[in-house]
């Protein structure tokens, strides 16, 4: 019949018969299990074997190879003890030729030199409170002084914390230096002893310690601020020596503004009846002119007012704020403290 659609042909579906000799996902995994156990068994078999002592490999005799022989054999230990009798002897033997090897110096701190280190005698009677060092050195050479029962008459002696040193019948005692920093108020004078029966600093630190502590350098009776006090003769030499150039930083109030004319003036220099005079930093602190803050390292008399003076001003008030990096926080007027260990060893690092 033309025109019509032939029909298909059949054709079998082959998609979900088995072939012959095909192999499902059971037989292949079965498979691979039998493969994976067999491996097993011959690692496991590899492993015995490697197990087993290894027979080291033995060098054929050849010409070369009997050195090596020969010398693996004649190998000894070393024998420590006769080594060390050998050292030994060397170092006898250097100690006798006066050769022996320099010891290394020992790094001891700033507080232990104080405690268990030489000191000079002239120190060591100042620290007891008797007398000033200049004093002791009289003592000293008038022979006064006797080190562990021998009189001792040469300046520069050095004596040891373990010595007994003697003044006449009394057994002086060593200090322990002291660090005392006080807020001085106005009308009180810097001195140890007055005659006219005067206010004084020494009444305001009264019974702070035990030593005798005495003043570093000196605030004149009006001025107010910063005053150290020590027993340390070493350090009050370092503090007040002009070579050392302590910083001091004060507070100046005047009768009148400073103009910046006689500003200039302080800072170029000034010159003045015992020489010329130069500030290390000077400006305006305050809301007006009148207010100063003034920084130098000078430590002559009175040095901060004879500069305003010249200049023809009037120091209303003078207040020291700041001395060798001490300040006077947390420090009401008239009241004292001592320094802390940390301030000690910025104070004794100054050179």
């Amino acid at each position: 019949m033309e025109g019509k659609r032939q029909p298909r042909s059949f054709k079998r579906d082959t998609r979900f018969v088995k072939k012959e000799n095909s192999r499902d996902k059971g037989d292949v995994r079965r498979e691979k299990g039998e493969w994976r156990k067999e491996k097993g068994e011959e690692k496991k078999e590899k492993g015995e074997r490697d197990s087993k002592p290894h027979t080291p490999y033995r060098i054929p005799h050849t010409p070369n190879s009997k050195s090596q022989i020969s010398n693996r054999q004649t190998y000894k230990r070393r024998d420590v003890t006769a080594t060390s009798e050998i050292l030994s002897e060397i170092v006898e033997l250097r100690r006798r030729e006066g050769r022996s090897s320099p010891k290394k110096q020992k790094i001891l701190s700033l507080e232990y030199e104080e405690k268990y280190g030489p000191i000079r005698l002239n120190k060591y009677i100042s620290n007891s409170g008797i007398c000033s060092r200049r004093d002791a050195d009289v003592l000293i050479q008038a022979g006064a002084i006797e080190v562990n029962g021998k009189i001792v008459t040469e300046l520069g002696t050095k004596v040891m914390p373990t010595d007994e040193v003697r003044y006449g019948d009394r057994i002086l005692q060593r200090e322990k230096p002291v660090y005392l920093l006080l807020n001085k108020p106005k009308d009180y004078i810097t001195t140890t002893d007055d005659d006219r029966d005067r206010k004084d600093v020494m009444q305001l630190i009264k019974g702070a310690c035990k030593e005798r502590i005495y003043p570093v350098g000196r605030l004149d009776k009006d001025t107010t601020g910063l005053l150290l006090f020590t027993n340390d003769g070493e350090m009050t030499k370092k503090l007040t020596h002009p070579k050392h150039g302590i910083r001091k930083i004060y507070y100046v109030e005047l009768n009148k503004n400073l103009t910046m004319i006689d500003l200039q003036k302080i800072v170029d220099g000034i010159e003045l009846s015992d020489g010329e005079i130069k500030v290390d930093e000077i400006a305006y602190a305050g809301e007006t002119k009148r207010e100063i803050g003034i920084t130098l390292h000078s430590g002559r008399n009175r040095i901060v007012r004879r500069i305003f003076e010249q200049l023809g001003y009037e120091v209303v008030k003078l207040d020291r704020v700041v001395f060798a990096g001490l300040t006077k926080k947390d420090l009401p007027r008239g009241k004292y403290r001592l320094l802390t260990e940390a301030e000690i060893n910025i104070l004794k690092m100054i050179k």
